[in-house]
């Protein structure tokens, strides 16, 4: 075990590494170039550490014609690197944010809201009764979710982690994470509450969607909105 965790974090330990991993904290996929870009090293440099990255199962490769596509290898790898996030921040004494504002406000941390807006959303619907202690669904919970449009059946009966509290690095509080939290992000974008950036992790909340946000869920209205 020990000899893995070694491993492991020597893969992400080298700038140019971390680098791409974070450029994929978006789920979205991207090609060898992109990365080479982000990471400020040559094509073929880069291709050789995105090789070491696959071996150490931190991303995944998907081929479409000439185009080596890689995103991160799942929310496992996620949570590590929002952890480490955390870590790196954790010897201020006072926590004062430096993310810029749009980030923290609201991104995607993987397939999750998180920043402000989704810290928000953890606490009202702990706040609400929707979440047991336990980050388990109340039957209140369900209701009010199937009621929002997510099918609660379908997220409960997913191999993965129904929901978990994601310690957040801009807020240092916890988002939902896990197959709620995915399906929460699926959802709010579906009804253009939130929209996403195409280059960023950044989310934005739409004036409906502050107002929705607010009634449904009891989310706190002073969020910025477009």
């Amino acid at each position: 075990m020990d000899v893995a965790v070694c491993r492991i974090a020597t893969a992400i330990g080298v700038p140019a590494r971390a680098r791409m991993l974070y450029c994929l904290m978006d789920n979205r996929a991207r090609t060898g170039t992109e990365l080479a870009t982000v990471a400020e090293v040559s094509p073929s440099t880069a291709s050789v550490h995105l090789n070491l990255l696959t071996a150490e199962h931190l991303v995944t490769v998907e081929v479409q014609g000439k185009h080596r596509y890689y995103r991160l290898e799942s929310t496992d790898v996620a949570n590590v690197l929002e952890s480490l996030s955390v870590l790196a921040g954790e010897p201020r004494k006072n926590f004062v944010p430096n993310t810029p504002t749009r980030l923290r406000a609201a991104r995607t941390c993987y397939d999750h809201i998180a920043g402000t807006l989704g810290v928000s959303i953890h606490d009202a619907l702990r706040k609400q009764g929707w979440l047991s202690p336990s980050y388990g669904l109340t039957p209140k919970g369900a209701t009010a979710l199937n009621d929002l449009g997510i099918d609660t059946a379908e997220i409960q009966s997913q191999r993965r982690r129904l929901a978990y509290p994601c310690l957040d690095w801009s807020e240092r509080r916890s988002h939902v994470g896990g197959a709620l939290g995915a399906a929460l992000l699926n959802t709010l974008l579906k009804k253009r509450w939130i929209t996403q950036d195409l280059d960023t992790r950044a989310l934005t909340i739409t004036k409906p969607g502050s107002q929705k946000l607010k009634q449904l869920i009891g989310v706190d209205p002073s969020l910025s909105v477009a």
